[in-house]
């Protein structure tokens, strides 16, 4: 149900996003590739996830476990780049709307979430060409519910010193830098807001940011507690507990809360489905 619920409302915004004229802006156009993003990233777990439930066979060939390792690790590159490039539409919005028209031309924004797709998938090149190369020899179980990195590594019999080195340099590369351009536009468009006389002008400003700020706030939240915490025998249920959250219930919360706290998504939400029920 949580996939189906998740592909389902990811579409959505996919379709609204592209029908709907008046969401035909900057803001709205990265919020589509964010979803498409959302619906691929479950779409590498999920599925082989719920074929071992069905099925009780939980066994996955190396080559299917690297693929699926590249897969979500160039995701999680892009989407990292993806917030950063939301962020700061959101910043030129707010911070500097008079240069926005010019900045934020449709050109722009096509290069800029290229760009976000495109290094992910650059970055996990060199991980994944690595891996295929090393001898994996067990043990056999992977203690963990999809193809992370570090369980990954527990299965091989090759020197993988040099491989975690290069995992850690990609992912500190793609997750600290990201973050704190994130963490910088977020507060530089708080301070903006504070700066507003009027409240109704405050309110609307904080309204379109907020989905932004709740999204980025459950992701990196989630990410720091797997990734940057020592992964000790205490913390090893917890980090799958995280893993789980972020790789399931992210993909299907970031759609939601724009829907939810966003005034246009619900009235273009609202204009559909009445005019479905018309056309019925």
């Amino acid at each position: 149900m949580i996939y189906m619920m998740t592909m389902a409302a990811n579409i959505s915004i996919i379709v609204l996003v592209a029908a709907d004229r008046h969401l035909h802006t900057p803001m709205y156009f990265f919020l589509g590739n964010l979803s498409c993003l959302e619906a691929c990233y479950s779409s590498t777990i999920l599925p082989r996830l719920l074929a071992s439930f069905l099925t009780a066979d939980r066994a996955i060939s190396i080559l299917c476990c690297i693929l699926q390792f590249s897969c979500f690790g160039s995701l999680t590159g892009s989407e990292c780049c993806l917030l950063v490039v939301m962020s700061f539409d959101r910043y030129m919005a707010i911070c500097r709307p008079l240069h926005y028209a010019a900045l934020m031309r449709t050109r722009s924004c096509l290069q800029l979430a290229a760009a976000s797709w495109i290094s992910g998938f650059l970055a996990m090149a060199a991980n994944a060409f690595w891996l295929s190369g090393m001898v994996f020899c067990g043990p056999t179980d992977l203690d963990h519910f999809f193809c992370d990195f570090t369980p990954l590594l527990t299965l091989s019999c090759s020197d993988t010193s040099l491989m975690a080195l290069l995992t850690l340099l990609l992912s500190a590369l793609f997750t600290l830098p990201p973050f704190l351009l994130t963490l910088t536009s977020c507060l530089c468009i708080i301070a903006a807001i504070r700066r507003i006389p009027s409240s109704a002008g405050r309110h609307k400003a904080f309204s379109t940011c907020s989905p932004l700020l709740i999204m980025v706030t459950l992701y990196y939240g989630t990410v720091t507690f797997v990734y940057v915490l020592p992964d000790t025998e205490m913390l090893g249920p917890l980090n799958k507990l995280f893993s789980l959250f972020y790789r399931v219930f992210t993909p299907l919360a970031n759609p939601l809360i724009y829907s939810l706290r966003n005034r246009e998504v619900r009235e273009s939400l609202r204009s559909a489905f009445s005019a479905r029920v018309r056309y019925a």
